[in-house]
């Protein structure tokens, strides 16, 4: 049996001159802290607050860093900022931001505990371990209680219906000012896009309730992911290996089974109760099988380019056909792994 880590038993980690490069994570950070301005990701994505997952998430990174040798400076400015963030409540709160802040925080604990056991371990591994543990501690938490599953339901879609409203008023408001008048009337064509995609709100929202669970672990991958850019571009002492471009995104194929139990739990009619679980494991795992296949699209087209950021842009722009090809590519990759086959040699 191995010996348990410890501080003393840890290897130490690489002190290296934080990249140079920001524009990328600048294009991140600009486009998570836009998500409460923007309607149709209000609908969308589940803690539209973003910001209150990278205060926690750099001070668990900082913690572990101290913890391994790091700068205790680090780890004491995140931890106070992550301590006020998450004390400051908004004038007009609701029963929802007690659970979003609730999350944050377990997800910020469970990756810095992931990531002290296993330093050296690549980031995504240890970003999906700490999400299924935030899960489960959730899950646990849920249990305990007496109906608390039922009103967690009741409070997101109470949540989502005020966000619906609050959009829907906004499109009405502008409907009716001048600005918009002019513009329907000089540009017909744009109006009739803006009616239609003001038409389709409510059922997006139905939509995002229905996949909560899903999104909020995508949403939980992506914010631990900035924040880790954002810390080493901040500290000169590493926790890991650094970010890899997205034309090496990768995971274990395991994760096929992922896929493989969603389907098994949409279609078997005797499973009808569980279809649920089936259409959030879905959606989960099909995000990442077609972020796999962005990746090995931008492996295909420009490596090294801004190949990345214009294929997240495409994604945006024509999500349906992007998404259905690039989930087909990334799936393929399972077997066929593109970038091995044809990778070079030497």
């Amino acid at each position: 049996m191995t010996a348990p880590i410890t501080p003393s038993t840890a290897s130490p980690i690489a002190v290296a001159a934080p990249p140079r490069s920001w524009f990328r994570l600048m294009v991140g950070l600009v486009l998570a802290l836009s998500i409460p301005v923007v309607a149709q990701f209000r609908l969308v994505v589940p803690i539209e607050q973003t910001i209150l997952f990278l205060g926690p998430a750099m001070a668990a990174s900082g913690l572990v860093a101290w913890w391994l040798g790091g700068r205790l400076l680090m780890f004491l400015a995140w931890g106070g900022l992550a301590i006020w963030m998450l004390s400051i409540s908004p004038s007009n709160a609701t029963s929802f931001d007690p659970l979003s802040r609730g999350w944050v925080l377990l997800l910020a604990a469970a990756f810095g505990i992931v990531s002290w056991m296993e330093p050296r371990r690549a980031f995504f591994p240890r970003a999906l371990a700490a999400t299924a543990v935030t899960f489960a501690v959730a899950a646990m938490i849920l249990a305990v209680g007496q109906g608390d599953v039922q009103d967690v339901g009741r409070t997101i879609s109470e949540e989502f219906s005020r966000r619906l409203s609050q959009v829907s008023g906004q499109y009405d408001a502008w409907s009716r000012s001048p600005e918009w008048r002019n513009m329907s009337e000089r540009y017909p064509g744009v109006a009739a896009v803006v009616e239609q995609g003001e038409a389709r709100l409510p059922g997006l929202a139905r939509t995002s309730i229905g996949v909560f669970p899903a999104l909020l672990g995508l949403q939980s991958l992506a914010m631990l992911a900035l924040a880790y850019a954002v810390y080493h571009r901040s500290s000169r002492t590493r926790i890991g290996p650094l970010l890899r471009p997205l034309a090496d995104f990768r995971f274990g194929d395991q994760l096929i089974w992922g896929i493989v139990l969603g389907v098994t739990l949409l279609v078997l009619p005797s499973l009808q109760a569980a279809r649920g679980l089936g259409l959030n494991l879905v959606v989960f795992f099909g995000a990442l099988y077609a972020l796999r296949g962005l990746g090995v699209l931008s492996w295909f087209l420009a490596p090294g380019k801004p190949t990345p950021v214009l294929l997240v842009i495409a994604a945006c722009l024509a999500g349906p056909v992007v998404g259905i090809f690039s989930l087909g590519l990334g799936l393929a990759d399972t077997w066929i792994d593109w970038r091995g086959r044809l990778r070079p040699a030497g």
